[in-house]
């Protein structure tokens, strides 16, 4: 039997330690996530599958289950209460039509863009709890040992989904006056996109 690289009991802590602190995390971000988006009749899976699929740009129920790390009945199911809801559509493509596609709506593009512009409308404690580490080194924590760790787990194309989300977020905003408006020079930043809703 080859000799392990680490002690049963550096495991053991190791894999507490990691239970414990992203158990805590995840209760701030959970909080912080509901609060952001109750305003608009939408839970954290119905949040998470519309970014997933505004920014696959047309995705498998599969792709979003994968990317959304969530079982695929979930996905299913969720996205179906988004198509009820007139924020995502169902279909099949010529070339593929054993997979089930889903497409954000216009009215699902508008219902995201509105829900960014609101972000500060809530309390971020994962924010707040990560400033004094901006303040001290002029940037936010960038994880790159825990975004490694989640590229062993989840793979390569996981994390090119993951950054290209972020990549479209950031071109899709800007901050003006204060507030996020998104990036359309033809739409003023004081102009609501609840009209569409």
């Amino acid at each position: 039997m080859a000799e392990q690289p680490y002690t049963l009991k550096e495991a053991m802590i190791y894999s507490q330690r990691i239970a414990q602190l992203s158990k805590a995390l995840w209760k701030a971000v959970e909080k912080d996530w509901q609060q952001w988006i109750k305003p608009y009749g939408l839970n954290i899976n119905e949040h998470h599958i519309l970014w997933i699929a505004c920014h696959l740009e047309g995705a498998t129920i599969s792709e979003v289950a994968k990317f959304g790390v969530m079982h695929v009945s979930t996905a299913f199911n969720f996205s179906k209460k988004l198509e009820e809801r007139g924020y995502l559509s169902f279909s099949k493509r010529e070339d593929d039509k054993r997979s089930t596609y889903v497409e954000v709506t216009p009215e699902g593009e508008a219902l995201l863009l509105q829900i960014n512009e609101h972000y500060y409308d809530t309390e971020h404690t994962f924010l707040e709890g990560s400033l004094p580490i901006k303040k001290l080194y002029g940037r936010f924590p960038e994880f790159i040992e825990l975004m490694a760790v989640i590229r062993n787990i989840y793979g390569e194309d996981f994390m090119e989904i993951f950054e290209k989300g972020f990549k479209n977020m950031e071109g899709m905003f800007e901050e003006t006056d204060g507030k996020l408006c998104p990036k359309n020079p033809a739409e003023p930043c004081d102009s609501r996109i609840e009209e569409v809703l």
